[in-house]
């Protein structure tokens, strides 16, 4: 029995066989135009950053300290495959990569995981830190960047209306995200003199002292009445410059106002603080 030769057959419906050809070009054709095109395809990031800060330690107390204890506890976490960490006078980081084979759905959960087991011991970590702060935002992708600027205008008047800016931003369909960059914080300094306090006999710890009870949140309790709840709120805080420089300092049997024996102005951090 003769078997079946394909290029033969070909050979003989030659009419067939071109038509086939021919329909299978134009739906490759027609069908190419339906692919589906991102220009920023999404991607799952495995990796997050996991940033301390203790102002005045040496790296080797934030090594033994910091880094080494949350790099025991994080070894815990699901789906993690390495580990890095450096450790610097003031700072420690860890880098958390997850391992490859980790599922897309599951990353978030993991992160989640992380954050919960830093929570747990966050404790044990010593007094006066800042942080644990985690980064796992690598993903995000810029699409635009805008400029604000205003002569005659103050920053903080500009932060506000890049506040305005940032919310009509968010309506825009297809808008995930918004950040303001280089954001700072408005702080009122209070200027000492070394010279005038010695002269003075004014004790800086006094100052400060005073300046934190001053501005103290604290309780004052509440009122009920038959049909009402009346909240007594303590007046005082510093809401402006002004306010700071009135604060009576009072040392021995002498009375200083703070305007008088410091600088107080209001000013912004610089850099931004974390």
């Amino acid at each position: 029995m003769k078997s079946f030769n394909m290029s033969e057959w070909a050979l003989s419906h030659r009419p067939f066989v071109l038509f086939v050809m021919i329909m299978l070009g134009v739906i490759g054709t027609l069908s190419y135009g339906q692919l589906g095109q991102s220009e920023d395809p999404p991607f799952t990031f495995k990796v997050m950053v996991v940033r301390t800060l203790w102002t005045g330690a040496s790296a080797q107390e934030t090594e033994l300290q910091i880094t080494q204890k949350l790099e025991k506890k994080l070894q815990e976490a699901p789906y993690v495959d390495v580990l890095r960490s450096y450790s610097k006078p003031g700072e420690s980081q860890i880098i958390i990569l997850l391992k490859d084979s980790t599922p897309a759905a599951e990353v978030p959960n993991a992160w989640y995981q992380v954050r919960k087991k830093v929570a747990d011991m966050r404790n044990t970590l010593p007094s006066g830190i800042n942080g644990p702060f985690f980064n796992d935002e690598f993903g995000d992708t810029l699409g635009n960047l805008f400029t604000l600027t205003g002569d005659g205008y103050s920053y903080a008047q500009l932060k506000s209306y890049a506040d305005t800016v940032r919310l009509e931003l968010l309506r825009v369909q297809d808008v995930a995200k918004v950040d303001i960059i280089g954001d700072q914080d408005e702080k009122i300094f209070v200027e000492l003199s070394n010279t005038k306090l010695a002269t003075l006999g004014l004790d800086p710890t006094l100052i400060f002292t005073t300046l934190q009870s001053q501005n103290a949140m604290t309780a004052a309790g509440s009122y009920e009445t038959a049909s009402d709840k009346i909240f007594l709120r303590v007046s005082g805080d510093f809401e402006t410059a002004e306010n700071v420089r009135n604060i009576i300092i009072r040392a021995g049997n002498r009375n200083f106002r703070l305007g008088d024996i410091a600088t107080v102005k209001r000013g912004y951090t610089d850099p931004p603080q974390p």
